[in-house]
């Protein structure tokens, strides 16, 4: 059709108009329900429609535009005329908003006239309308098809970013294990790292190890090496000691021998009528240092130098005096020869003269009473006679110890236990002796005089008889006798009060069976030679430990025992000998003596004054012998006996205190302060512990 022909070429002008080159907004969707009542409202011109009808239509009816060739020669018509497009009012001055408002705000009044839609009831402009509307339409439908195409745009996007999502969680998710297996690196860099500075460290400490152990090999070394050094200067100090002791010794016997002249010297008393007491004094005062000085070298295992010069001083004193004696006694023989002579010279004149009665000479007598004694030099060495005494009882123990020699060295099973039961025998019932009733220390005594007699004991629960054997009474009284001893060394040392009980069963036995009594006072004079009493001398080539040992020592391992522990054991081993000497078993016979008592008490206690004290020693034995043994001495010799006491208070005791050290004055000043005090009450206290008639009936 012509008119359709028309309204595209309408289409066309409007689309090359300003307002058809206007740009539409894409957001015109979103008025969704404006854009659908457009479509169900009834047709309607735009606001601009009466515009194009009062300026664009009578313009071109005015001025008639030039023929054009065309396929139709009529006249251009109305619709023709419409299709001119007219300059969008925006850009039309005429049209613009300032000049279409009034200069009070209002609208013109043209402007008000066509704001309102018109209605177009003509076929031209509905064709004009529907123009409008078919652009709408495809504007419409471009714009969905825009629209179709910018949401396929976006869901490619959105499934783009899903996709670069998805890389980049894959992404994540690798730089995660990434980091992980970066960090279990490191980790492990670090243990690695650890582990070598670990070994580093463990290396370095074995090497600081190796530096300290051969550190501390070189100190070993050099302990070892002044270790030996040090045995070495040992070794000469006791050679040197050695020496010293050997020349201590050899001065020691000149000193003695010097000290018999001197001694010898007594003999010219009173010839010369000469006072040589003090010469005599003098030299058993030196004695006693020197002595003195040999045992305190049981103490110190040798002696000093400082010893050795003391002793040689002592030595040197020695020898003075005797020249000194000497020359007295040579003045004193000039004068007595003198003397001699002009006596003799006066008889002659007066028996030429013949006058005067004949001279009678008178020598002076000493006056002796009862119970005076002379004042006699001290000895050093023991009596003849107490010396056999000694000999004979040591040679009976050898001879025992002879005797049962078969039994002690045999290898036979038989006989090594014949020989423990009855050593068990012996010995057991003499450990189990202590302040006990007087029946069970009955009961004890049986057993041992049982077994001595022969007949079969209990013993460890079977029979035990020294019939068994031929030397089996040999061996047990020689067992016996040995731990009798020894329980006043370790027993009666310890507990004084044991002393009583185990000397009355000694002394019972020793009644019954006297060789065991011999055989205890041999054992006890070899363990205590101060017992008989007898101080042994050194002899040439003598060892030090064999001399020390006989002195009563007790030597372990070249180590000599201390003095504290020394004097203990002699105290308790002389303690057992005064209690036995003054003990009878009850139930024995009274009508035989004793066969060791008070008189053999008295005889110890006369040597031992008469002899030289000991520094420490003989103070702490005359102690433990008076109490133990005093009040039965008191009771059995009484004057004689105070008369003794005061003869040690006045004599002996500073004889004890010029020898006794500072550090050894305990034992002085303990038997000093008992004598006295016995002194002072005119009596001996009976000793602790002693066995009285109420023991016997418990």
């Amino acid at each position: 059709m012509p008119s359709e022909g028309r309204c595209w070429e309408t289409l066309q002008a409007l689309r090359s108009s300003d307002k058809g080159r206007l740009c539409y907004h894409r957001d015109w969707l979103l008025r969704g329900e404006d854009v659908l009542e457009e479509c169900m409202s009834l047709p309607k011109l735009s606001s601009y429609s009466g515009w194009v009808l009062d300026h664009v239509l009578p313009h071109m009816q005015e001025n008639p535009p030039p023929p054009e060739t065309s396929t139709s020669p009529t006249s251009t018509s109305a619709l023709d005329q419409a299709s001119f497009v007219p300059e969008s009012p925006v850009g039309n001055p005429a049209f613009s908003p300032a000049s279409s408002a009034t200069p009070d705000g209002t609208k013109s009044k043209h402007e008000s006239q066509h704001t309102g839609p018109m209605v177009l009831q003509s076929s031209r402009g509905i064709k004009v309308e529907g123009c409008i509307r078919m652009y709408e339409l495809v504007h419409r439908m471009k714009g969905a098809e825009g629209l179709r195409q910018w949401q396929e745009e976006q869901e490619r996007k959105v499934r783009a970013l899903s996709e670069m999502a998805s890389e980049q969680l894959k992404r994540f998710d690798e730089r995660k294990e990434l980091k992980l297996h970066k960090e279990f690196q490191d980790l492990r860099e670090v243990m690695e790292k650890s582990s070598r500075e670990a070994l580093g460290q463990q290396e370095k400490l074995k090497a600081e190890h190796r530096h300290r152990a051969k550190i501390l090999n070189l100190k070993l070394r050099e302990a070892e090496q002044q270790r030996l050094r040090q045995a070495e200067q040992e070794r000469l100090r006791k050679e040197e000691g050695l020496v010293r002791l050997r020349s201590l010794y050899a001065l020691q016997e000149e000193v003695l021998h010097l000290s018999q002249q001197l001694d010898s010297a007594d003999q010219h008393r009173d010839l010369l009528k000469a006072d040589l007491s003090a010469f005599q004094t003098r030299g058993n005062q030196l004695c006693g240092l020197i002595s003195g000085i040999i045992r305190a070298t049981s103490e110190s295992v040798f002696p000093t130098a400082e010893d050795q010069a003391v002793a040689e001083r002592a030595l040197q004193e020695m020898r003075d005096l005797l020249v000194n004696l000497q020359q007295e006694i040579t003045r004193a023989c000039e004068d007595k020869r003198r003397q001699d002579e002009e006596e003799a010279q006066m008889k002659r004149q007066e028996s030429q003269m013949q006058q005067g009665p004949e001279v009678h000479k008178e020598s002076p007598a000493p006056s002796q009473g009862p119970g005076v004694k002379q004042n006699k030099d001290l000895q050093v060495k023991v009596q003849d006679s107490t010396m056999q005494w000694y000999q004979q009882l040591q040679d009976a123990s050898s001879q025992c110890v002879l005797a049962f020699e078969g039994l002690t060295n045999s290898k036979d099973s038989q006989a090594k236990k014949i020989k423990m039961d009855l050593q068990k025998a012996a010995t057991i019932p003499v450990s189990q002796i202590s302040t006990i009733a007087g029946s069970k220390l009955k009961e004890i005594f049986d057993k041992i005089h049982s077994l001595l007699s022969g007949k079969p004991v209990q013993s460890g629960g079977h029979s035990v008889s020294v019939t068994l054997n031929p030397q089996g009474l040999d061996f047990v009284q020689y067992k016996l006798a040995e731990k009798f001893v020894k329980q006043g060394e370790e027993e009666v040392a310890s507990h004084h009060e044991a002393a009583f009980p185990i000397a009355v069963v000694a002394s019972g036995i020793w009644e019954l069976h006297p060789r065991v009594g011999d055989l205890i006072l041999a054992h006890l004079h070899k363990k205590c030679p101060y017992s008989v009493p007898f101080y042994p001398a050194f002899k040439e080539g003598m060892a030090l430990e064999d001399y020390q040992r006989m002195l009563g020592y007790q030597v372990k391992d070249s180590k000599v025992e201390q003095q504290d522990n020394f004097l203990k054991r002699m105290s308790g081993m002389i303690r057992l000998y005064a209690a036995i000497i003054q003990l009878r078993w009850p139930y024995g016979n009274r009508q035989e003596v004793h066969p060791h008592g008070l008189n053999h008490g008295w005889r110890w206690l006369a040597q031992i004054l008469n002899m030289e004290p000991l520094s420490d020693v003989t103070a702490t034995l005359l102690f433990d012998f008076l109490e133990v043994c005093g009040n039965a001495l008191m009771k059995r010799y009484q004057v004689q006996f105070w008369k003794m006491i005061l003869l040690i208070k006045e004599d002996y005791f500073p004889r004890i205190e010029a020898i006794t050290s500072s550090g050894q004055m305990g034992s002085f000043i303990r038997l000093k302060q008992f004598l006295e005090k016995c002194l002072r009450h005119k009596e001996i206290p009976v000793p602790k512990g002693f066995l009285t008639s109420s023991f016997w009936r418990s």
